[in-house]
């Protein structure tokens, strides 16, 4: 009776000592990359939420020429009801974080077009009270309005003004950051 064996020649795989000295590289190097990805994280929440409320902006002026009516743009609760100046919303906060709804006015009643809910790790400042477009051109009214958008609690690196998004809106109604 003959057996078959597999002759293996010596140096045909990796030894312990390789295989830990290449995971215990990558672990180094994955420690070294943790915090430009949660820097690259945060930003990218900034960009979104600050191109999110743009949008927001731009369909509610749009809203307020194609229907001849005001178009209301107010922060909101975790409801989806507006809330007042300078009342926090359910985490505590009196910012646009909170979310933020479009509402056409239609017969005296607010009806509700579009809603944009909360997000804790994005901080938007500004103005507090609702932005109000009219018909005809879409207008605001009052003056001249921005909103500051940044992370909620910037770490050491993402503080700096790289970090943060302006959102100017003119009387005219057109957001630009």
């Amino acid at each position: 009776m003959k057996f078959d064996v597999v002759y293996r020649p010596p140096g045909s795989g990796f030894t312990l000592v390789e295989t830990l000295a290449v995971v215990a590289l990558l672990a180094v190097i994955a420690v070294m990359a943790t915090p430009s990805f949660v820097a690259w994280r945060v930003r990218d929440q900034v960009d979104a939420r600050a191109k999110a409320l743009v949008s927001t902006l731009v369909y509610a002026r749009s809203e307020a020429l194609r229907r001849g009516a005001r178009v209301t743009v107010c922060r909101i609760d975790a409801a989806r009801a507006c809330l007042a100046a300078g009342q926090p919303c359910a985490n505590g906060v009196t910012d646009w974080s909170c979310g933020w709804a479009v509402l056409a006015e239609r017969g005296g009643t607010l009806s509700l077009l579009r809603a944009q809910s909360l997000l804790a790790a994005v901080s938007i400042t500004g103005v507090q009270t609702n932005l109000t477009f009219t018909p005809p051109a879409g207008q605001l009214i009052g003056t001249f309005r921005s909103f500051d958008v940044a992370p909620h609690a910037p770490t050491q690196a993402t503080q700096g003004s790289k970090w943060r998004r302006c959102i100017r809106i003119a009387a005219s109604g057109l957001p630009a950051s």
